[in-house]
């Protein structure tokens, strides 16, 4: 019989760093515990929601046209709203991805006059067109809404006395972003935003605060809606699509303000009566059952790989030994070069596309031309095994996802493989100066 080592030489991963792999991997066996049981709790949280709305055989049906009476999708709403301990919940196909969703939320909820304001600095570049920060035709600026940040401080703590100055009479909507984007800071945990939020209503009591959750589902016990968010914002081809979702995404929150963003969607005086399932409820379904577990094989990657490229002498965010509150790894690599070969080697990993080389190109709604690496069964999903960077200093590439550990792990390995074939690592010698390492 084949054994471990033979199928990664077959598949392209030299004994260094196989061995380099299995060694970091042993180190982690404890936190890869930990991960599994916030996994489970959150597994049962899901199965409680799908039993408490009985949900059964006759919601994976389809519907067609105007999706009148969509027994499949109003479940699926109510089971949303219960697993995010929610008032109501918006979960669609019509919603493209997680830009969409949170152009949705506000776009619904600010009128002209109003002011957006963001507490944790720049907004991920995809937002700027949508408030208008870049000018773009249809974006919020252009009804009259205007925006105001403020950045965090040099520690990348809240500026709360930053915060309280720019709150005024305007300030309708406040847009909390808890992952990092394209940006070298840490990702905020659950309790972080509970803070901010308690904060913000202090100063503030009708403020809408509203939370980008994507990329953070299921990866702590608490959402941001346990704390304090009116409304949490997320796409299905991330965490909580578990890898089925073809496309979608989900509003959850307060129940007056779901429904603005349900007669945004399709138009006033039809809201939320209309938008056909189109065939993908099961799928919609069985990927939110599957998410706790799928989050966690990404989140055990995210780890291995800060643990893997960390001591190669390359800077991680977060470190190695950081809690994780999102499933995204952060590497500053140091020069285009390095990041196109990371990209490269997790393109070499995928089951979809792997002959395929990715190069960097002017993605739509980026400053900087990017490169993606996604092998993936859906087109965009970042919870599948993927990695992207902007080619543009500090030259940090962000990786995240993987279905399975396993799948994870090699994907991680051929990253690191591709930077050693390329020249720009010398592997070997790094591991000599580590005791016990190989």
């Amino acid at each position: 019989m084949t054994d471990l080592k033979t199928m990664y030489r077959e598949l392209g991963i030299d004994e260094e760093i196989f061995r380099l792999g299995e060694k970091t991997e042993r180190d982690l066996s404890e936190r890869f515990e930990a991960i599994d049981r916030t996994a489970e709790i959150c597994q049962m949280k899901v199965i409680a929601a799908f039993q408490k709305n009985r949900v059964s055989t006759e919601c994976f049906e389809t519907s067609t046209g105007y999706g009148y009476n969509d027994l499949g999708r109003d479940m699926l709403e109510a089971v949303y709203a219960d697993v995010f301990h929610t008032e109501s919940a918006l979960v669609r196909a019509q919603i493209t991805c997680g830009t969409h969703a949170l152009a949705l939320a506000m776009s619904a909820n600010v009128l002209p006059g109003d002011e957006i304001l963001s507490p944790v600095g720049k907004p991920y570049d995809t937002l700027e067109q949508v408030i208008g920060i870049v000018p773009a035709p249809g974006s919020l600026s252009e009804y009259g809404v205007s925006y105001r940040q403020v950045d965090l401080l040099p520690d990348n703590s809240f500026d709360y006395e930053g915060i309280r100055k720019a709150i005024n009479e305007k300030t309708k909507l406040v847009e909390i972003q808890r992952s990092k984007g394209y940006l070298t800071r840490p990702t905020f945990s659950v309790e972080q935003i509970g803070s901010l939020i308690t904060f913000i209503k202090s100063i503030k009591p009708d403020v809408i605060c509203m939370v980008d959750n994507c990329y953070g589902e299921f990866v702590e016990m608490k959402e941001p809606s346990d704390v304090g968010a009116d409304l949490v914002v997320g796409s299905l081809i991330k965490n909580p699509g578990g890898g089925l979702a073809p496309i979608g995404g989900y509003i959850a929150g307060r129940a007056d303000l779901v429904e603005r963003c349900a007669y945004r969607l399709t138009s006033p005086g039809l809201g939320r009566e209309v938008g056909a399932s189109l065939g993908v409820s099961r799928s919609f379904y069985q990927g939110l059952f599957f998410a706790p577990t799928v989050v966690a094989s990404a989140l055990k990657g995210a780890i291995f790989a800060a643990n893997l490229y960390e001591p190669l002498g390359f800077s991680c965010i977060p470190s190695a030994s950081e809690e994780r509150h999102d499933i995204i790894q952060a590497v500053t690599l140091g020069s285009p070069e390095k990041v196109i070969a990371f990209c490269r080697g997790i393109q070499a990993g995928s089951p979809v596309d792997s002959y395929v080389t990715p190069e960097p190109w002017a993605m739509p709604g980026y400053h900087s031309d990017v490169i993606m690496a996604a092998g993936a069964f859906y087109q965009g999903s970042s919870i599948e095994l993927s990695a992207d960077g902007p080619i543009e200093p500090p030259y940090a590439v962000y990786f995240q996802g993987g279905l399975t550990w396993a799948h994870a792990k090699f994907g991680i390995l051929k990253s690191l493989q591709s930077l050693k074939d390329a020249g720009l690592l010398c592997v070997p010698a790094v591991c000599n100066e580590r005791e016990n390492v190989v």
